[in-house]
């Protein structure tokens, strides 16, 4: 009884928190053959282009780019490779909102951080800027840009430099996740905090939200995970031109997805937060509570979800499990914390639950943590603290194992520092 109870409370609250934004837009479908096709033509691939795609009909089109899906699968190594950028560079300036709703609180917040940057009051931090190796029509949002986190020297030389990139969530403000980076600056860990594809200083200045990154244009959501993906990769280059030898990821939500995809990509990133995880790209859109105007758009063009699963399945990470697993080589195995939530109405927990399922499978060594919350509900007290403390800690002796090359387990197969937290949070 208490536990329905339980249950209604959360999903009536969360309801509340994916509703309380006005700004969300029905854009109409669009193949968005435009955007996929440059990445194509420079392969090779051009032969699964449609000809003449503004003509043809909607039943000729889908079936394209269900093909295209299936190519970019099978060359997935091609499709989120790059060629490494030339023009790394540190730039200083005064942190901006960049806010995605216009509730009060937030415009004032805003306003507020531009006096004060007007004044000369707001200091200045320093920012990644490269340009990203996937071209799109908005230069803006080209210019990739990563909060920069250095940690303190270590007073050991000999300690390895450890550095992870961090992925907020969609329509994230620039200053989410920015607490996260300072807290493992005291670790000793640097952080590059990514403005994901479309997002703050990267949105387009024709939108309030950062739609774009996830739209019913079905090329153009390819096209931005490709971006967020190669830049992840470009941001652990320019690690590695500074002498780090250690990198992580973390992801929360669509960021989850990025890092989940860079990794499986990338041997490098050998430390694995994803912080709200799911199976496949189009099931999170079709059942996913704030990505409701993107459903109606796409029901009114008459898709359905198995049809629009095919539409993003080279985005999809149940569709790179084997690939992200690995050999199991010499101690080069990834560290994995999979976060989700109970009572999630955005990244249902059925599909985290097959996420869960899908690592045990196929051998990923990872640990799953359940917070008895939703999705929004995350960020509010006291379960972000209890989600920080979840990250904070994994990230913490996960990097540490990686400089002693080891992790020890207790009997049930959890490592040991998770069941000293486990006791500490239950005798709370």
């Amino acid at each position: 009884m208490l536990k329905e109870l339980y249950a209604r409370w959360m999903y009536r609250w969360e309801t509340r928190l994916t509703t309380r934004d006005e700004n969300r837009v029905v854009r109409p479908l669009e193949w968005g053959f435009e955007w996929i096709a440059p990445f194509l033509e420079e392969n090779g691939f051009d032969a699964v282009l449609p000809e003449n795609a503004d003509l043809i009909d909607d039943a000729a089109a889908e079936a394209a780019m269900v093909r295209i899906n299936e190519l970019l699968i099978r060359h997935s190594e091609t499709f989120f490779g790059y060629r490494k950028p030339t023009d790394f560079r540190l730039e200083e300036r005064p942190p901006q909102l960049f806010p995605t709703n216009v509730r009060p609180e937030t415009l004032a917040k805003d306003a507020m951080l531009r006096q004060q940057a007007q004044e000369g009051s707001l200091a200045p931090v320093q920012f990644l800027r490269f340009t990203s190796p996937e071209r799109t029509r908005y230069p803006e949002n080209d210019l990739v840009n990563a909060r920069w986190y250095p940690a303190p020297a270590h007073k050991d030389p000999r300690r390895p430099k450890q550095a992870i990139v961090v992925l907020p969530q969609w329509n994230a403000d620039a200053f989410s996740h920015n607490s996260l980076c300072a807290i493992f600056n005291r670790m000793g860990i640097s952080a590059l905090r990514l403005s994901k594809p479309y997002h703050d200083i990267r949105r387009p200045t024709e939108l309030e939200r950062s739609d774009y990154a996830v739209s019913a244009n079905i090329g153009r959501t390819l096209s931005a995970c490709r971006q967020a993906v190669v830049d992840i990769r470009c941001c652990v280059d320019w690690l590695e031109d500074q002498g780090y030898e250690h990198f992580g990821v973390l992801g929360t939500s669509l960021g989850s997805c990025y890092a989940f995809m860079a990794s499986a990509h990338d041997p490098r990133l050998r430390v694995n937060a994803f912080n709200h995880a799911s199976t496949a790209f189009g099931d999170v859109v079709w059942a996913g509570q704030s990505t409701r105007h993107i459903r109606q758009a796409l029901e009114q063009a008459g898709l359905t979800q198995e049809r629009l699963r095919a539409l993003w399945a080279a985005i999809s990470p149940c569709n790179f499990y084997e690939r992200f697993a690995g050999p199991e080589a010499d101690g080069a195995a990834k560290r994995v914390l999979l976060v989700y939530a109970n009572y999630d109405l955005t990244f249902p927990r059925e599909y985290s639950v097959q996420v869960v399922n899908a690592f045990r499978r196929y051998g990923v060594h990872f640990e799953p943590r359940v917070l008895p919350c939703g999705h929004y509900t995350t960020g509010e007290t006291p379960f972000q603290f209890i989600d920080g403390w979840y990250l904070g800690w994994f990230i913490y002796r996960a990097f540490k194992s990686l400089r002693e090359d080891t992790m020890p387990l207790t009997p049930r197969g959890v490592p040991v520092g998770v069941r000293i937290a486990e006791e500490e949070l239950a005798s709370r």
